[in-house]
């Protein structure tokens, strides 16, 4: 049925078009007729160009002033706030959100926490290089027998 259908538009579009604008007859014009013919198409042409413009240029500021509307119609109908959700609380909790002392306990937060050591990092000690170098170099053996002789 689709297929039909398209079908049908498309040959009701050819024979509109072909009612409106008949085919050209081209065939015994000299070349002065056909450079008329070029100009007076020229023309019509740029006149359909001009009425597209105007009629995009209308639907543009119809869209713009839609989309303000809409707009407008959402501010006056306000932000929706979503439904909140009940809480069940014990007879406890509504008992103790009215005392005194509960009211302390939430203020002073810091008291439940857990305390957490913190590791001191193992420093190597900072030595001068000089009286080192000796030892490092592995020449302590020989330079005592330098030394002794």
């Amino acid at each position: 049925m689709l297929v039909a259908e398209s079908e049908a538009k498309k040959h009701e579009k050819e024979r509109v078009v072909s009612e409106c604008y008949p085919p050209l007859k081209l065939s015994g014009l000299s070349v002065q007729e056909l450079q008329d013919l070029c100009k007076d198409l020229h023309r019509k042409i740029d006149v359909v160009d001009e009425a597209r413009y105007d009629m995009e240029i209308k639907v543009a500021k119809n869209e713009i002033e839609i989309q303000t509307l809409n707009q407008k119609i959402i501010e006056l109908k306000g932000v929706k706030r979503p439904s909140l959700k009940r809480v069940k609380k014990t007879a406890d909790d509504m008992l103790g959100a009215h005392t005194d002392t509960s009211k302390l306990m939430k203020g002073d937060f810091k008291v439940n926490l857990k305390t957490v050591k913190k590791a001191d990092e193992k420093r190597e000690e900072v030595t001068d290089w000089r009286k080192n170098v000796e030892a490092m170099s592995g020449m302590e053996g020989r330079k005592k027998l330098f030394n002794s002789n």
